[in-house]
Order: C-alpha cells, then structure tokens, then sequence
C-alpha cells in the first residue's frame, strides 16, 4: 500500500510586471529569492530550478536526478526576545558533530556580521556512500530581525571551482527580516 503524502502543498506561481523605478537588484547572472515577504533574501543563479518542499526550498543546478549540487533554505520566525547572545558557533559545532555522513574533513568556522544579523557557516568534506564520492557540504545559520535561517549546500568536489562562487553570492547577498509589503517595488518597511 502507498504511503500517503505528509502534505498537500499546492504552490502558486506568481509573475508580477516590474515598473521601472523598481529597487529589486540582484548580480548579473542571478535571481532574487525571497521566503516569508523578506524574512530570507539571496541572489541564486538564474537558470537553477527551484522546487518548494514542505518545510524548505530547494534550488539545483539541473532537474534532479540529473544536477550536481542541491541549495536548500528553511526558516523560522523567533518570538519577541534578546537573541543577541544565542551560542550561534556552538549549535553550528554541535550540528557538524552529529552529521551521520563520513565526515573526511572539517573546516573552520566563518562568522559575519551584517546589520542585525549573525551569520556563521562552515564546510566539510564527506564520502557519499551512494555515490562513492567525495561532495563537500557547506552549511549556514543566520539569525537577526526576528528570524532564524538555516542553509544547505551539497556538492561534488569535482565542481568545487563552478560553485564555490555561488556559495560566495548566497553570503554576500543573504538578508533576514527585511519585510517588503509590495513585491513590485522592492521597498522594505519595517512592519
């Protein structure tokens, strides 16, 4: 007998004309992604695909089970409260000591500032045991304005030099909490 989905997500695809005054920036070559009105924003690149699941979304660089690597994002909205000093560098210990892959190599861990919020990521080198192949996993917690956002970002050693730039991007360009009440405008108000 099937299983029966967890859940009955029906996603709707929404395309908005863009006046010309708008203030949606993103690099060439790149889309914005924004979850939650605001509360998560990066530059992805523009011919990835984008496939929502139930609790994250997923960005590849081709249609699986033909792509290389897998982008995903998940985030919460925290409740009122001082988060200033949340041990972001010990949770992000703490995770990479309980990955069940095999782990071959641990890097450092990278911490950025970046108005409210505290971002820190680090990669690691593991063996896929299905692939029987070498991929390194960078992973990533922000939290700041509110929210808290978790990012994945899987990958074969071989293409370490086409998607490390990616990587690059996604830091540079993540935003959290910045709320947009009108799509089409790009404008961040605070709500």
């Amino acid at each position: 007998m099937a299983k029966k989905p967890k859940h009955d997500l029906k996603w709707v695809k929404e395309t908005l004309s863009l006046p010309e005054n708008h203030n949606w920036k993103s690099q060439d070559g790149y889309n914005i992604f924004v979850a939650g009105r605001g509360a998560v924003r990066f530059d992805v690149p523009e011919d990835w695909i984008f496939e929502p699941d139930e609790k994250s979304f997923k960005f590849f660089d081709g249609k699986p089970p033909n792509d290389n690597c897998r982008l995903e994002v998940s985030y919460n909205l925290l409740p009122e409260g001082d988060w200033t000093l949340f041990p972001l560098v010990s949770v992000m210990k703490e995770l990479v000591e309980k990955d069940e892959r095999n782990i071959l190599e641990k890097g450092e861990i990278i911490s950025l500032k970046r108005q409210t919020a505290r971002i820190v990521w680090t990669e690691f080198k593991f063996l896929d045991s299905q692939e029987n192949r070498e991929a390194y996993s960078r992973t990533c917690i922000g939290l700041g304005s509110g929210v808290q956002c978790l990012i994945t970002f899987d990958y074969w050693v071989d293409d370490a030099e086409r998607l490390t730039p990616v990587w690059d991007v996604v830091m540079n360009t993540l935003t959290l909490g910045l709320f947009i009440r009108d799509p089409r405008q790009g404008f961040a108000f605070p709500d």
